[in-house]
Protein backbone atom coordinates (compact mmCIF):
# COMPACT_ATOMS: atom_id res chain seq x y z
CA UNK A 1 0.00 0.00 0.00
CA UNK A 2 2.83 2.44 0.79
CA UNK A 3 4.25 1.79 -2.67
CA UNK A 4 0.93 2.81 -4.21
CA UNK A 5 0.79 5.98 -2.12
CA UNK A 6 4.31 6.99 -3.03
CA UNK A 7 3.55 6.46 -6.71
CA UNK A 8 0.40 8.60 -6.65
CA UNK A 9 1.67 11.37 -4.40
CA UNK A 10 3.86 13.88 -6.25
CA UNK A 11 7.16 15.05 -4.80
CA UNK A 12 7.61 18.49 -3.30
CA UNK A 13 7.76 20.18 -6.67
CA UNK A 14 5.77 17.68 -8.71
CA UNK A 15 6.36 16.63 -12.28
CA UNK A 16 6.52 19.12 -15.13
CA UNK A 17 2.91 18.54 -16.28
CA UNK A 18 1.66 18.97 -12.71
CA UNK A 19 3.58 22.21 -12.27
CA UNK A 20 2.26 23.54 -15.60
CA UNK A 21 -1.27 22.57 -14.61
CA UNK A 22 -0.88 24.41 -11.29
CA UNK A 23 0.46 27.48 -13.08
CA UNK A 24 -2.46 27.49 -15.50
CA UNK A 25 -4.83 27.35 -12.52
CA UNK A 26 -2.86 30.16 -10.91
CA UNK A 27 -3.32 32.34 -13.98
CA UNK A 28 -7.08 31.83 -13.82
CA UNK A 29 -8.56 35.28 -13.17
CA UNK A 30 -11.23 33.85 -10.89
CA UNK A 31 -8.76 32.51 -8.33
CA UNK A 32 -8.12 35.16 -5.64
CA UNK A 33 -4.47 36.22 -5.58
CA UNK A 34 -3.74 34.46 -8.89
CA UNK A 35 -1.84 37.44 -10.31
CA UNK A 36 0.29 37.71 -7.18
CA UNK A 37 1.13 34.02 -7.23
CA UNK A 38 1.89 34.05 -10.96
CA UNK A 39 4.11 37.12 -10.61
CA UNK A 40 5.84 35.59 -7.57
CA UNK A 41 6.55 32.48 -9.66
CA UNK A 42 7.91 34.65 -12.48
CA UNK A 43 10.23 36.54 -10.10
CA UNK A 44 11.36 33.32 -8.39
CA UNK A 45 12.24 31.76 -11.75
CA UNK A 46 14.10 34.91 -12.82
CA UNK A 47 16.12 34.84 -9.58
CA UNK A 48 16.84 31.12 -9.99
CA UNK A 49 18.00 31.78 -13.55
CA UNK A 50 20.30 34.61 -12.44
CA UNK A 51 21.71 32.42 -9.68
CA UNK A 52 22.31 29.47 -12.01
CA UNK A 53 23.59 31.23 -15.12
CA UNK A 54 25.37 34.27 -13.67
CA UNK A 55 26.05 33.17 -10.07
CA UNK A 56 24.27 36.31 -8.78
CA UNK A 57 22.89 36.34 -5.27
CA UNK A 58 20.01 38.53 -4.11
CA UNK A 59 22.26 41.49 -3.37
CA UNK A 60 23.86 41.33 -6.79
CA UNK A 61 20.45 41.12 -8.52
CA UNK A 62 19.36 44.14 -6.50
CA UNK A 63 22.49 46.07 -7.44
CA UNK A 64 22.26 45.20 -11.14
CA UNK A 65 18.54 45.91 -11.49
CA UNK A 66 18.21 48.91 -9.19
CA UNK A 67 15.31 47.26 -7.33
CA UNK A 68 15.81 46.88 -3.57
CA UNK A 69 16.14 43.44 -2.01
CA UNK A 70 13.12 44.18 0.18
CA UNK A 71 10.97 44.89 -2.88
CA UNK A 72 12.16 41.74 -4.65
CA UNK A 73 11.47 39.68 -1.51
CA UNK A 74 7.95 41.13 -1.28
CA UNK A 75 7.35 40.19 -4.91
CA UNK A 76 8.57 36.64 -4.26
CA UNK A 77 6.24 36.30 -1.27
CA UNK A 78 3.33 37.93 -3.13
CA UNK A 79 3.20 40.39 -0.23
CA UNK A 80 2.00 43.58 -1.89
CA UNK A 81 -1.31 45.39 -1.54
CA UNK A 82 -1.08 47.55 -4.66
CA UNK A 83 0.49 46.68 -7.98
CA UNK A 84 4.27 46.98 -8.29
CA UNK A 85 5.50 50.10 -10.02
CA UNK A 86 5.86 49.44 -13.77
CA UNK A 87 9.26 51.19 -13.81
CA UNK A 88 10.60 48.81 -11.15
CA UNK A 89 9.21 45.75 -12.89
CA UNK A 90 10.77 46.91 -16.17
CA UNK A 91 14.11 47.65 -14.46
CA UNK A 92 14.09 44.20 -12.84
CA UNK A 93 13.41 42.49 -16.16
CA UNK A 94 15.88 44.56 -18.18
CA UNK A 95 18.58 44.08 -15.54
CA UNK A 96 18.16 40.30 -15.82
CA UNK A 97 17.86 40.31 -19.61
CA UNK A 98 14.16 39.38 -19.61
CA UNK A 99 11.35 40.78 -21.69
CA UNK A 100 9.28 43.14 -19.49
CA UNK A 101 6.17 42.41 -21.53
CA UNK A 102 6.14 38.88 -20.03
CA UNK A 103 5.89 40.36 -16.52
CA UNK A 104 3.37 42.93 -17.73
CA UNK A 105 1.25 40.13 -19.18
CA UNK A 106 1.33 38.21 -15.89
CA UNK A 107 0.28 41.37 -14.06
CA UNK A 108 -2.41 41.91 -16.73
CA UNK A 109 -1.04 45.29 -17.74
CA UNK A 110 -1.07 46.80 -21.20
CA UNK A 111 1.89 45.17 -22.97
CA UNK A 112 2.37 48.14 -25.25
CA UNK A 113 3.30 50.39 -22.32
CA UNK A 114 6.54 52.19 -22.91
CA UNK A 115 9.54 50.36 -21.54
CA UNK A 116 12.94 52.00 -21.47
CA UNK A 117 15.16 50.57 -24.17
CA UNK A 118 17.76 48.20 -22.84
CA UNK A 119 21.28 49.50 -23.02
CA UNK A 120 23.65 47.29 -24.95
CA UNK A 121 25.48 44.96 -22.61
CA UNK A 122 28.86 46.18 -21.49
CA UNK A 123 31.76 44.23 -22.95
CA UNK A 124 32.86 41.44 -20.65
CA UNK A 125 36.48 40.46 -20.18
CA UNK A 126 37.19 37.07 -21.85
CA UNK A 127 38.53 35.68 -18.57
CA UNK A 128 35.29 36.61 -16.80
CA UNK A 129 33.29 34.96 -19.59
CA UNK A 130 35.38 31.80 -19.15
CA UNK A 131 34.62 31.80 -15.41
CA UNK A 132 30.91 32.27 -16.06
CA UNK A 133 30.93 29.37 -18.53
CA UNK A 134 32.62 27.16 -15.92
CA UNK A 135 30.02 28.12 -13.32
CA UNK A 136 27.20 26.80 -15.51
CA UNK A 137 29.09 23.81 -16.91
CA UNK A 138 27.62 20.57 -15.49
CA UNK A 139 31.01 18.85 -15.92
CA UNK A 140 32.63 21.20 -13.35
CA UNK A 141 32.37 19.96 -9.76
CA UNK A 142 30.43 21.85 -7.11
CA UNK A 143 33.63 22.21 -5.09
CA UNK A 144 35.34 23.94 -8.03
CA UNK A 145 32.32 26.22 -8.56
CA UNK A 146 32.35 27.09 -4.85
CA UNK A 147 36.06 27.95 -5.06
CA UNK A 148 35.49 30.16 -8.11
CA UNK A 149 32.62 32.02 -6.41
CA UNK A 150 34.58 32.56 -3.20
CA UNK A 151 37.62 33.84 -5.08
CA UNK A 152 35.54 36.24 -7.18
CA UNK A 153 33.66 37.42 -4.08
CA UNK A 154 36.96 38.09 -2.29
CA UNK A 155 38.35 40.04 -5.25
CA UNK A 156 35.13 42.02 -5.69
CA UNK A 157 35.08 43.36 -2.14
CA UNK A 158 38.74 43.78 -1.21
CA UNK A 159 40.27 47.26 -1.16
CA UNK A 160 41.74 48.35 -4.47
CA UNK A 161 45.49 48.06 -4.84
CA UNK A 162 47.44 51.29 -5.37
CA UNK A 163 48.54 52.14 -8.88
CA UNK A 164 52.21 51.24 -9.33
CA UNK A 165 54.56 54.18 -9.76
CA UNK A 166 52.15 56.81 -8.45
CA UNK A 167 52.29 57.81 -4.78
CA UNK A 168 49.01 57.03 -2.99
CA UNK A 169 48.65 60.67 -1.99
CA UNK A 170 48.39 61.73 -5.64
CA UNK A 171 45.72 59.11 -6.35
CA UNK A 172 43.32 60.38 -3.70
CA UNK A 173 44.17 64.04 -4.19
CA UNK A 174 45.92 64.64 -0.86
CA UNK A 175 49.00 66.83 -1.19
CA UNK A 176 52.20 65.12 -0.12
CA UNK A 177 53.41 65.91 3.37
CA UNK A 178 56.64 67.79 4.06
CA UNK A 179 59.64 65.79 5.32
CA UNK A 180 59.31 67.40 8.75
CA UNK A 181 55.67 66.25 8.91
CA UNK A 182 56.60 62.66 8.13
CA UNK A 183 58.63 62.35 11.31
CA UNK A 184 55.59 63.17 13.40
CA UNK A 185 53.55 60.51 11.57
CA UNK A 186 55.92 57.69 12.46
CA UNK A 187 54.83 55.49 15.32
CA UNK A 188 56.95 56.03 18.42
CA UNK A 189 58.97 53.08 19.55
CA UNK A 190 58.06 51.65 22.89
CA UNK A 191 61.21 51.38 24.92
CA UNK A 192 60.97 50.10 28.35
CA UNK A 193 63.86 50.72 30.59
Amino acid sequence: MSKLISMTRPGPRGSAPEVNARLSRVRDKHVPGARKLAFATFVRRALDGARASRAWNGSEVSRRTGVSRQTINRWVRGDWSSDPEPERVAAFCVGLGLDPSAAFGILEWDRSASVPAAAPPAPVDPDVEALLRRLVDPAVSDAEKFHIRETVRYLAYRPALPIVGVPPTEIIGVPPTQPSDRRSLRPRSRRTG
